[in-house]
């Protein structure tokens, strides 16, 4: 390991260069520029083996198909209208079983335009067929890239890492780099790929599939998601072994949870500033706690196990669902009810575009949830 007193972009791309991809294809957008700028640096520098500047985040991800699908290791970063631009490329990398990883710099998607933070863009693509996993911090997010190669390069399936534009992308703070020699003692510095575009050995990927077979491939996909959530927790404790670090189980994290009545549940970079609300109301004498959902998709329905017990959750998201209840509100709720648990579920969505919430803010609501006698889904703040 190394300490270094780093931007959180900086330091993803420093990990990206240290798991050796073969293809790196990126279309600069704010807030995750930075990581495609100094990935762009390094490749001048010859410190990759391979980055091009595309003309537009469709061209990007149509890269990392090609590269993937001719055995390589691939990577991009993007955000909001630029994940968006994706879209269609994002289910056909999932459904032929493509690895690979984007770094998602979570942002708010317009109109009205906003480039400041929030879940909206990746919580959008939820049903892409991607392994989505959240960061509280950069320390997080430096460790969760070559876990996300390894998931991805064993579950053959593509993997999404999100962090928190501007709040994790561009703070400087001091994070412990993991160095090349010990990424590559956890990854193999090169992929195996069982099959792959090759022309002594030629074979066809993304066929056409007739209506007697699309189901079952759809079925299949789904299925392997839903496994991937063991591999999702080999690989915390795998990474936990080299690194000395690990994020709970890597499904979710429990913090001050076990004696706690009410439940703090939310993903991203939230979570440092529940962590001191926590920390302040049970000094008070206030049994209060968290549960971080860090792995979304698949989503770890067994954290149910994490509120049994509990009088009341209050579910915090980054995101809406537009005419319906909030995502992360939905598969919590959904969770608990398939559990047969009584447990109370609040759902609470905000920090919208950027808009802070702060320690007070989290204390305002767990204070709140405890008085309220029934659930309730408001959207905080004016």
């Amino acid at each position: 390991m190394m300490r270094k007193t780093i931007e959180g972009s900086f330091a993803v791309a420093e990990v990206v260069r240290d798991c050796v991809p073969d293809l790196v294809a990126c279309f600069p957008i704010t807030p995750s520029t930075h990581i495609a700028e100094e990935l762009d640096r390094m490749y001048t520098d010859g410190q990759i083996k391979s980055y091009t500047a595309v003309e537009s985040e469709f061209s990007a991800i149509s890269m990392l198909v090609g590269g993937s699908a001719a055995g390589g290791r691939v990577f991009t970063t993007t955000d909001a209208q630029g994940l968006f631009l994706m879209h269609e490329v994002l289910f056909a990398a999932s459904g032929m079983r493509l690895p690979m990883v984007i770094v998602n710099a979570n942002r708010a998607v317009s109109a009205p335009l906003n480039i400041w933070n929030d879940q909206q863009d990746s919580i959008s693509e939820r049903d892409a067929g991607w392994i989505q996993i959240y960061c509280k911090n950069n320390q997080e997010a430096v460790d969760a890239v070559p876990q996300a190669f390894k998931i991805s390069e064993d579950t053959l399936l593509p993997v999404m890492v999100c962090m928190d534009g501007f709040y994790l992308t561009h703070i400087v703070e001091q994070i412990d780099v993991p160095q090349k020699e010990l990424i590559m003692k956890y990854l193999p510095a090169k992929r195996n790929a069982q099959y792959k575009l090759d022309t002594q050995n030629p074979i066809s990927m993304g066929m056409y599939a007739m209506p007697k077979d699309y189901q079952g491939f759809r079925d299949d996909l789904h299925l392997d998601i839903l496994k991937a959530k063991e591999n999702v927790k080999k690989e915390m404790e795998a990474w936990g072994a080299v690194s000395g670090r690990r994020y709970g189980n890597g499904l979710w994290e429990e913090i001050n949870a076990e004696d706690a009545d009410i439940l703090f549940v939310a993903m991203g970079s939230i979570i440092e500033n529940a962590e001191l609300a926590v920390d302040k109301m049970r000094a008070k004498g206030k049994k209060v706690g968290i549960v971080r959902i860090r792995c979304y998709r698949p989503f770890p329905a067994e954290v149910a196990k994490a509120f049994v017990g509990k009088k009341k959750i209050v579910v915090f998201e980054k995101a809406l669902g537009f005419g319906a209840s909030p995502p992360l509100y939905t598969d919590v709720s959904n969770a608990v009810r398939e559990a047969g648990l009584k447990t109370k579920v609040y759902s609470i969505a905000g920090g919208l575009g950027g808009k802070d919430v702060t320690v007070e803010h989290i204390m305002e609501m767990l204070a709140r949830v405890k008085k309220e006698k029934e659930p309730f889904q408001i959207v905080w703040g004016d």
